[in-house]
């Protein structure tokens, strides 16, 4: 496996974010208990809905973001803040685009900006939207994985499309206390557990996979040299 795996924020998306390798210690270390439960929900929010919106479309390049739907986070959960007109949506994603496993699923300090192409916005993005209409409801992490599980097996949510891929290249992104920033980076998502016909995880291979059974995919994931404002990024090492 590669010395610098990841996080899934998936959704993550949120999705959040699953890390693995250098990132993934990292989070390991973060006191598990600190966590423990949803903060208040005045501390998931940014009062600046322009602010936001900046935010949300720091996560592609402005040739991608700026023509993008941007959606924000309100009390009753993401709505639109911003038009688009060529298929992508952007947005931040907050703790729980991650796993329920995750042990920063309630950190109120994540801010992942992340946009969408139209084929994960489709078919992607609705189970992180779903996941924030359960956790607005008060809903335990037990009680998000089975509605969406629930929602996978009634079709509600919809059959991934293979096209379907998203952009992390934001300076601004918190992806947990650990990892933070970590790197810019653009996102893959392939049905089942695929990580093994990408020739993924193994030495050498740019390609980074984690399977994230809650989301019924894999999330490949590979590192990009530059922020979306064009800056230099950490340097990348297989």
């Amino acid at each position: 496996m590669p010395k610098n795996p990841i996080i899934v924020l998936t959704l993550p998306c949120l999705f959040v974010a699953t890390f693995t390798s250098i990132a993934h210690r990292a989070h390991a270390q973060a006191p598990q208990a600190a966590y423990a439960a949803m903060a208040p929900l005045n501390q998931y929010l940014i009062a600046d809905q322009n602010a936001e919106i900046a935010l949300a479309r720091s996560g592609a390049p402005a040739t991608i973001s700026k023509d993008a739907e941007v959606m924000v986070l309100g009390r009753d959960g993401y709505t639109t803040a911003a038009n688009g007109t060529n298929g992508f949506m952007c947005l931040v994603e907050r703790g729980w685009g991650a796993a329920t496993t995750e042990a920063e699923f309630w950190n109120p300090k994540v801010r992942s900006p992340i946009c969408f192409n139209a084929a994960a916005a489709r078919t992607f993005a609705p189970i992180f939207l779903l996941k924030t209409k359960l956790v607005l409801a008060g809903k335990s992490k037990k009680e998000i994985l089975a509605a969406t599980d629930a929602a996978f097996e009634s079709k509600e949510l919809p059959t991934l499309d293979p096209a379907a891929m998203c952009y992390m290249m934001s300076k601004q992104q918190y992806l947990n206390d650990g990892g933070k920033s970590w790197h810019p980076h653009v996102m893959f998502f392939v049905p089942g557990d695929s990580a093994q016909t990408w020739g993924a995880n193994l030495d050498g291979s740019p390609m980074i996979a984690v399977n994230d059974p809650e989301e019924r995919a894999t999330i490949m994931m590979m590192w990009a040299a530059e922020w979306s404002d064009g800056s230099p990024a950490p340097p990348m090492k297989y």
